[in-house]
């Protein structure tokens, strides 16, 4: 795996958890700002092809 696709996957994990911490602790404005940041880091894997996992959200 290279530096870009070990970043990226970081950073999708990352935001994952920043977004079920928001939504538990029910701040809805930050949880939609992480969805929106999560949305536009899988559209970058995508269009990279790096496969990401789904089944942490």
């Amino acid at each position: 795996m290279d530096a870009f696709t070990a970043g990226l996957l970081q950073r999708i994990r990352t935001t994952e958890t920043e977004m079920t911490k928001a939504r538990q602790e029910g701040d809805d404005f930050l949880a939609d700002v992480e969805q929106e940041e999560l949305d536009d880091l899988r559209r970058l894997a995508a269009e990279h092809g790096v496969e990401v996992s789904t089944a942490g959200v």
